[in-house]
C-alpha cells in the first residue's frame, strides 16, 4: 500500500515544451530546414571576401594579359621578317585567351551570388555550354588561320 512517501505522485506538472521554448534550443532554429542545402549556405563575410578575391584575381590576370600583349607587340616589332599569318595567329590567340579569362571571372562572380545549389548547377551548365561553343569556334578559326599561313608560307611555294 502507501509507503508514506510521495514517490508515485508528481510534485508539480510542467506543460510540454515546444521546440522554440526548449532551454537548449537555438534562437530562430526550426525543426525542418526549408532548403536542404541551407546548411551549405555561404556566410556573408565569406561571400564578400570571395568576391573581393575574384576582383583582385581578375585585376592581376588583366595585368598579366596586358604584359603578354606588350611582349607580343615587342616580339612582332623585333621580328620584321615574321609572316603576317603568324602575327594574326598570335593576335587571335591572345584575343581568345582574354575572352576565355573574362568569361571565367564572370562565371566566378555569378557563382559568388548564387543563392542555392540549384542556381549553382544552372550557372555551371550555362557556363560550360557557352565555353564549349566558344572554344569550338576559336579552334576552328585558329585552324583556318594556321592552314592559311601554311599555304602562304615561302616554304610551301618552293
Amino acid at each position: 500500500m502507501a509507503s508514506g512517501l510521495l514517490l508515485d505522485a508528481p510534485f508539480f506538472v510542467l506543460p510540454p515544451l515546444s521546440h522554440d521554448d526548449h532551454p537548449l534550443a537555438i534562437s530562430g532554429e526550426t525543426t525542418m530546414a526549408n532548403d536542404p542545402f541551407e546548411q551549405f549556405a555561404i556566410p556573408d563575410q565569406l561571400r564578400t571576401f570571395a568576391e573581393q578575391s575574384v576582383v583582385q584575381a581578375r585585376k592581376a590576370v588583366e595585368g598579366f594579359i596586358d604584359a603578354a600583349n606588350q611582349a607580343v607587340g615587342q616580339m612582332q616589332g623585333r621580328a620584321e621578317a615574321a609572316h603576317d599569318g603568324a602575327s594574326e595567329l598570335a593576335q587571335k590567340s591572345m584575343h581568345y585567351a582574354e575572352q576565355n579569362v573574362a568569361a571565367t571571372f564572370d562565371f566566378a562572380q555569378k557563382l559568388m551570388r548564387a543563392k542555392n545549389a540549384g542556381e549553382v548547377m544552372g550557372l555551371q551548365t550555362e557556363y560550360l555550354g557557352r565555353q564549349m561553343q566558344a572554344l569550338s569556334a576559336q579552334v576552328h578559326e585558329l585552324g583556318q588561320s594556321a592552314a592559311k599561313m601554311m599555304v602562304n608560307s615561302p616554304l610551301s611555294k618552293s
